[in-house]
């Protein structure tokens, strides 16, 4: 492809590379750079991509867009802004599969992977077709499973992922929009079918230093998209709904709260059941996730389809056909009288959501093991560990992934928060420890929660990732005790 059709949406301020340049890849990390490919110097947190434009030259770059004059001598370009301009450079290379696809955004602190499963799940059923999906979990085109390293992948390698979703058949996406991506442009240039809110709550701080902040990175998303889905009981959606601009419907679990509410909510430990109403249309609607937060999820995710035309009544009978996710409230088997849940919830909010679901339906104790990230909001960990200590019967803090951050240091934080309880603490750093430690003293009925890892199979030690999956550290300690 041309360098001057790579150009084409990206606002240039100087060109010194011929335009008819032929272009073999857009790349954004010298290390894969090869010959006859576009690198792009991206401006990062951690390192600036202008001080590889030597070594992209090196392996044959044909050509550098940049913000400033590069100290090689080589062609380049100069815009703007090289983050804002890659995702535009990377979706004319790869021939704007998005514009081909009904894509559905779906951001939010908690909820997001449930979420974008489901409609996935009742999408494939009810048109027949292939829907890709971008995610926390797991990146998919169609059934075929592809491995994921962040919520939202760079702009460039997103792109390609929509290319081969288009090629193998794909009618639709959906994907997780995280803050950041929001925020820094990796989703730019996306016209979405659909945009959907689950909720706000305290989230990466460390980056938006401030909940307004948060939200109104969230609040991008609805000024690229043609239908806003929002949650109508969230303290937020007011604010970053203000400049949406885009047709809204709204779901809650109150009656009459949205455009999509639910009545007769039942809980039982296996499920959730709800009348859902829309538009006079009413529908008996089931879950097979339990908690209250399981209302919300399936509620956003029946708008979202609402949002996509299909009917009530066909979107609430495939949600009955649809099973939980790995890493949200998973079950371990165990064998044994008591039960392990291994779920992601690593915010206050997720974690009283996921003690309150449990609590409701529990036969015995509610014991919870948890840690904080590190190099990550520090003013989340006290509050974690308070809300554990309020809702739990018992709780064991551990580590979660440290990063570059000692344990012991992420624990104290935590610890703060956790003056004066009353409830039964143990703190053990290791993890894998912990959970022995947990299973060793489970009582007959108990219900132990692993939080903050859910489907995570490793854990971050200073830049390192160690492999560490906890159902196999809880079938090593459950074979360990009991032989």
């Amino acid at each position: 492809m041309k360098l001057e059709k790579l150009l084409t949406n990206v606002k240039t301020i100087d060109v010194r590379a011929p335009l008819d340049t032929e272009i073999t890849d857009v790349v954004y990390d010298s290390r894969k750079a090869a010959p006859g490919c576009l690198f792009v110097a991206v401006e990062g947190y951690e390192t600036d991509g202008h001080k590889y434009i030597a070594s992209a030259i090196e392996k044959g770059a044909s050509a550098v867009l940049c913000m400033h004059k590069p100290d090689t001598d080589c062609p380049y370009v100069i815009c703007e802004n090289t983050r804002s301009a890659l995702p535009y450079a990377s979706a004319e290379f790869f021939g704007r599969p998005a514009d081909r696809m009904k894509m559905i955004g779906v951001t939010g602190t908690n909820g997001k992977t449930t979420v974008t499963n489901l409609i996935k799940e009742i999408y494939e059923a009810l048109s027949g077709k292939k829907c890709g999906l971008i995610g926390t979990n797991r990146n998919m085109i169609g059934s075929r499973e592809l491995d994921t390293e962040r919520t939202t992948p760079e702009s460039r390698d997103m792109q390609e992922l929509f290319a081969e979703m288009e090629k193998e058949g794909c009618a639709a996406a959906v994907m997780e929009v995280s803050s950041h991506s929001l925020f820094l442009d990796r989703v730019a240039g996306i016209d979405y079918s659909v945009g959907l809110f689950t909720n706000l709550t305290q989230d990466h701080l460390d980056f938006h230093k401030t909940m307004e902040a948060y939200c109104d990175a969230k609040a991008i998303l609805f000024k690229n998209c043609r239908v806003g889905v929002v949650n109508a009981d969230d303290e937020w959606t007011p604010r970053l709904t203000a400049g949406a601009g885009c047709e809204l419907i709204s779901y809650s679990a109150k009656p009459d709260g949205g455009d999509l509410f639910a009545t007769d909510i039942k809980y039982s430990a296996e499920m959730v059941e709800f009348t859902a109403n829309y538009c006079g249309e009413t529908a008996d609607t089931v879950l097979h996730i339990p908690g209250r937060f399981s209302v919300y999820n399936a509620m956003a995710a029946m708008a979202g389809c609402l949002a996509l035309g299909f009917p009530l009544g066909d979107i609430a009978a495939e949600l009955a056909k649809c099973s939980g996710v790995k890493g949200r409230a998973e079950v371990v088997p165990t064998g044994r009288d008591f039960t392990v849940l291994i779920d992601y919830a690593h915010t206050p909010d997720a974690i009283e959501n996921i003690l309150n679901a449990v609590k409701a339906t529990a036969k015995g104790r509610v014991g919870i093991l948890f840690g904080c990230g590190g190099d990550r909001d520090r003013t989340k960990r006290p509050k974690m560990g308070a809300k554990s200590a309020e809702l739990a019967d018992y709780v064991i803090v551990t580590s979660d992934n440290p990063r570059t951050e000692e344990p012991q240091t992420i624990i104290d934080d935590i610890l703060e928060g956790m003056k004066n309880t009353k409830t039964p603490y143990t703190v053990i750093p290791d993890r894998r420890e912990a959970i022995a430690y947990a299973l060793k003293n489970a009582q007959p009925g108990d219900t132990i929660i692993l939080a903050g890892k859910g489907h995570e199979t490793y854990q971050i030690v200073g830049k390192t990732k160690h492999h560490m999956d906890e159902r196999e550290i809880v079938a090593d300690a459950l074979k360990a005790i009991y032989g």
